[in-house]
């Protein structure tokens, strides 16, 4: 693992030290700590502009260290969660600074959407613009939503009394850039389960008799479960998140949508032909 990358903010020493080494006022002390508290909270608050800086900088990029949290967020996603507490206190804050994993999720995108160009047999142009959805729509544009959505949820909803009566309540709050984080976590193995588990079995899913349905009904089952239940590991692993069971639930509603599914819509049939626009020949 590379070693971390220290936060970026915060007063340099010329500041502390000006003026020939001349014995600092009081006044300048209070100034100086308020600097040092401003910096702390824009490392906090700013991983996500701060990823989006590191985007062309692949030499910093640890991605050996992002491949190991794709794997694990397989087959046993509690052990990257485990991770955010030695992330908070190297760097500050609970969300990662490193644009890696983005790169390595987008690059199984473009392969994936590739493949599926393939199978239906799309002219370049169309492949294309397959890729852009998959990546931007698909991935980040769903991502930012969700965790636009649930940054509101868990400050508001999910934060323990204690963190809210603390004085230090910057510290206690979620940040948007780990909600993204987690987002862009729960993602992973849903696309696994249904952009590429489909693949194998998509002249399968799309035929007209309730084996099939069920087949396909139960993939986007178990794809979503997988989103929800990361999601709920995300936030339940940060110290002042309480009540964070109400993260669950959409289990009920989605099993009864499910059972209800089982009953003549095939939900691997409906997506695939509105995804590409035609029926699978």
């Amino acid at each position: 693992m590379s070693n971390p990358i220290l936060p970026l903010s915060g007063p340099s020493s010329s500041s502390i030290y000006s003026n020939g080494g001349e014995r600092a006022k009081s006044t300048d002390w209070s100034a100086l700590g308020a600097n040092v508290g401003m910096g702390m909270g824009e490392g906090r608050r700013g991983g996500l502009p701060l990823v989006l800086r590191r985007l062309t900088k692949f030499r910093s990029m640890d991605f050996e260290l992002a491949f190991w949290q794709l794997t694990y967020l397989v087959v046993a996603p509690r052990r990257v969660y485990k991770q955010t507490y030695h992330h908070k206190q190297t760097k500050n804050q609970w969300a990662r600074d490193d644009p890696a994993m983005l790169l390595l999720i987008a690059g199984c995108l473009a392969v994936t959407s590739t493949t599926w160009s393939l199978l239906y047999h799309l002219p370049p142009t169309q492949t294309i613009l397959i890729i852009l959805k998959m990546i931007f729509r698909d991935f980040l544009l769903f991502s930012l939503i969700i965790s636009t959505i649930l940054y509101f949820i868990s400050n508001k909803l999910l934060l323990s009394s204690s963190s809210q009566q603390s004085s230090m309540i910057d510290e206690n709050k979620v940040e948007f850039a780990y909600s993204f984080d987690v987002a862009v976590n729960s993602f992973f193995p849903f696309f696994l389960t249904v952009y590429v588990g489909l693949l194998p079995l998509v002249a399968l899913v799309v035929r007209d008799n309730w084996i099939c349905l069920w087949v396909g009904n139960t993939i986007f089952l178990i794809a979503s479960v997988q989103y929800i239940y990361v999601t709920y590991l995300g936030y339940v692993a940060l110290p002042f998140i309480a009540r964070s069971e109400l993260l669950l639930s959409p289990l009920l509603p989605l099993f009864g949508g499910y059972l209800l599914s089982l009953l003549g819509f095939n939900i691997a049939k409906f997506t695939l032909e509105f995804y590409f626009g035609q029926s699978w020949k």
